[in-house]
């Protein structure tokens, strides 16, 4: 069966003719169950997002702030697996019929098998995988069978990134290209920052066609917009695990990120 790579860039393609971005959300598996997870991904497209990325938990995540480290050790303490995983990306796509990345550091991979991974991923549905640690120049292997069976490769580009690594980085990747706004570890922010806009400008600039679209930072409509304003994709993941984490209980939690989601989606369609 051959994964969701088609999805994903008729969803970036259709944002665009509509004149906006997409509204790409992130949650991790397994957080704060495995089945509460796919309850949440369910409300964020119910609100409006366009794509979702599911997080899968490590014990070491070094991009990731302190938000998202606590989801993780909650989602790893309670057991969660790959097939965990591949179950949560399943539930959504077929409930929704949206497009689902996965969201990985490279180890898990690595130890799990690049073939069984990118098959059991494509068989769920899926439509890729962000790799934010795996080096273009050491991801032949894991092109090569994400190709095969139909999944986007997406690469993590940053404003240190000099323009000769941007044009390699997106010349190996597919589905779009995910630009971290700032140097550092996700988490809300006061400001997205200028040089969010840059990157974007500095990696079309690099000669590709994949879309570009703006993570870090992003915790409302009114960044959610500004974003918006020269990206193709907002990208949203703590400001989503910490209404969660805030809620009372886990109803609550699930309403509070279709809400925000609904917020965002106004931001984005510039409706807010």
């Amino acid at each position: 069966m051959s994964g969701n790579i088609q999805l994903l860039g008729d969803t970036l393609a259709g944002a665009k003719a509509e004149g906006r971005s997409a509204l790409i959300a992130y949650l991790p598996a397994g957080f704060p169950t495995v089945d509460g997870g796919i309850d949440a991904i369910k409300a964020v497209f119910d609100g409006g997002a366009d794509i979702v990325e599911v997080g899968l938990p490590h014990s070491d995540p070094v991009l990731d702030g302190p938000v998202i480290q606590t989801a993780d050790d909650i989602a790893l303490r309670g057991g969660v697996k790959i097939a965990d995983v591949m179950r949560t990306v399943r539930e959504a796509y077929e409930a929704t019929g949206k497009p689902v990345l996965v969201m990985t550091y490279w180890n898990p991979i690595d130890r799990y098998g690049v073939e069984r991974f990118t098959a059991e991923l494509a068989a769920a549905g899926g439509a890729g995988c962000i790799l934010p640690d795996l080096p273009v120049q050491e991801s032949a292997l894991w092109r090569e069978h994400a190709e095969k069976h139909g999944l986007a490769t997406v690469f993590v580009v940053a404003p240190s990134s000099r323009d000769a690594r941007l044009a390699e980085i997106t010349a190996a990747g597919s589905g779009f290209v995910y630009a971290a706004s700032l140097m550092g570890v996700t988490g809300t922010r006061a400001s997205v920052g200028a040089q969010a806009e840059d990157l974007v400008r500095r990696t079309r600039g690099a000669g590709t066609d994949l879309p570009v679209c703006v993570g870090l930072g992003v915790s409302n409509a009114a960044q959610a917009a500004e974003v918006a304003g020269f990206a193709d994709g907002v990208i949203v993941g703590s400001a989503f695990v910490k209404r969660m984490l805030d809620a009372p209980d886990h109803a609550a939690g699930v309403e509070a990120v279709r809400e925000l989601a609904a917020d965002l989606a106004k931001g984005v369609r510039g409706t807010a």
